[in-house]
């Protein structure tokens, strides 16, 4: 193939160098930019096989050099790797538009969704990508999540009365002062960035954590619940809303502005309340 070659204007010739034609002729040529240097950034990959033959399993970090592009964020240059370098990285992602959740991992440290985390806040530095801290690590950038389901699953995070399923009545209307009281909170979308960034998760496994606590508390404040008090007795616990330090780094890590550390706070505040309220009010009765 010829390679490129600078075409000088002659001012004798009829050919104009601002016209589309000539342009053309350079920049639809298939060498063009062949001999131009690509730029590249390194990425320092987590790698954890636990299937690897005796010697191979230990947890290891791989370099891998990536083209560098702008507009990239880190999950582009895992699958660059994944497609072009080594097809055996493995890690979770879904929808690269920071809704799923799903690609969240520490990137230098903090945890990122890499959806979101572009390579040019980065360059020329390299970056260091790993799985979510304070999780068991299934494989390479794979967490294991059984226990944040089992938790998040704890808090009933979802509408709880007697009558959810009959229609009869029509449509539960809300005001759009009752919908603030909660919507904040219900843009929760479980990436677990607050559990990798809480240092109370990483010394208090049985700790239920941000994410779960924060949605609790949003099925707490929305005007078509009843089971406001089951999930206290459980966010009441010593694991729970008074296992949080009120460190903050929760909020300051959370794609979608939830705050779960004011969230926590709030709880905290109405479980207080339920609790002196309790020696005032016989177990199961209503409040009118």
């Amino acid at each position: 193939m010829p390679k490129s070659q600078f075409i000088p204007f002659d001012p004798d010739s009829e050919t104009d160098p601002d016209s589309s034609c000539y342009q053309s002729a350079i920049l639809c040529s298939p060498s063009f930019g062949n001999d131009m240097a690509e730029t590249h950034i390194t990425l320092d990959v987590f790698r954890y096989d636990p299937d690897a033959p005796d010697g191979s399993s230990r947890p290891r970090y791989q370099s891998y050099d990536v083209p560098y592009h702008d507009d990239w964020v880190v999950l582009d240059a895992l699958n660059w790797i994944k497609d072009n370098a080594d097809g055996t990285l493995t890690y979770r992602w879904s929808c690269r538009m920071g809704v799923c959740g799903s690609c969240g991992m520490m990137v230098n440290g903090d945890p990122k969704l890499t959806c979101a985390a572009f390579l040019k806040d980065y360059y020329p530095g390299s970056i260091r990508v790993e799985p979510l801290a304070n999780f068991p690590v299934e494989r390479d950038l794979v967490i294991v999540m059984d226990d944040f389901m089992a938790k998040l699953k704890s808090v009933k995070p979802y509408i709880v009365r007697d009558d959810v399923n009959d229609i009869g009545g029509g449509e539960y209307r809300q005001s759009p002062a009752e919908l603030a009281q909660y919507k904040q909170f219900s843009m929760c979308i479980n990436c677990m960035l607050c559990y990798a960034a809480c240092p109370v998760m990483g010394g208090e496994p049985e700790f239920v954590g941000p994410a779960a606590l924060a949605l609790a508390h949003r099925y707490n404040h929305d005007s078509r619940d009843r089971g406001s008090r089951e999930r206290l007795e459980k966010m009441m616990e010593h694991e729970a809303i008074w296992g949080c330090t009120f460190v903050g780094e929760c909020t300051e890590v959370c794609p979608k502005n939830v705050d779960p550390a004011g969230a926590i706070q709030q709880a905290k505040t109405e479980a207080a309340k339920e609790y002196f309220r309790s020696f005032f009010m016989p177990k199961g009765a209503k409040e009118t």
